[in-house]
């Protein structure tokens, strides 16, 4: 059993089917016996995520900065449920605690943190797998954009072996598990 930390969009105004797809995340690592890791926000993806995964049995700890909270959208079903003083202590905090990464579908914040702890894999700061979700193509631009980096030497070739890329939710979890051994 691992904790996994699950990024991931927070709008409130997402196609019903990325809301699937966080509900179904949720429920597949309360499948497998993980610990779900969010970023402890009640809407969009990432409190889909988190009620997939309580309503599947997860453990769900939730990592949120004071200005969210006091906004009201903190998700305060979670089992623990951390508060930050802002978004950097959230993000040190979630690798802190976290054993591996997966990235859904999102917008900027969801890029920050998923650069954020690749970036440190590539340091040697960490050895947690980090994998994303190529649902119906949504990185598929970003992916190509990254193998091109990596062609004109701004990226290592290495860096990019860290990155699981998958298709599918079920695909990145057997993968993260593979490296998690």
């Amino acid at each position: 059993m691992a904790a996994i930390c699950v990024f991931c969009a927070s709008s409130r105004r997402l196609e019903q089917r990325w809301l699937d797809l966080a509900d179904a995340t949720g429920r597949e690592i309360a499948r497998r016996g993980h610990t779900l890791v969010s970023g402890g926000g009640c809407v969009g993806m990432m409190g889909a995520v988190a009620d997939g995964a309580r309503a599947g049995g997860a453990y769900t700890l939730g990592v949120i900065p004071q200005a969210l909270v006091d906004r009201e959208i903190a998700d305060t079903a979670s089992d623990e449920l951390l508060v930050t003083d802002d978004m950097l202590g959230r993000k040190a905090l979630m690798i802190e605690k976290s054993d591996a990464f997966l990235t859904l579908p999102g917008g900027l914040g969801t890029l920050d943190e998923l650069f954020e702890v690749w970036t440190t894999a590539m340091l040697g700061l960490h050895r947690k797998p980090v994998a994303i979700v190529d649902q119906d193509g949504f990185y598929t631009g970003l992916v190509a954009w990254l193998r091109g980096l990596a062609e004109t030497s701004f990226v290592r070739s290495d860096a990019l072996d860290l990155l699981i890329v998958a298709e599918s939710v079920p695909a990145a979890l057997e993968e993260i598990e593979a490296r998690l051994e």
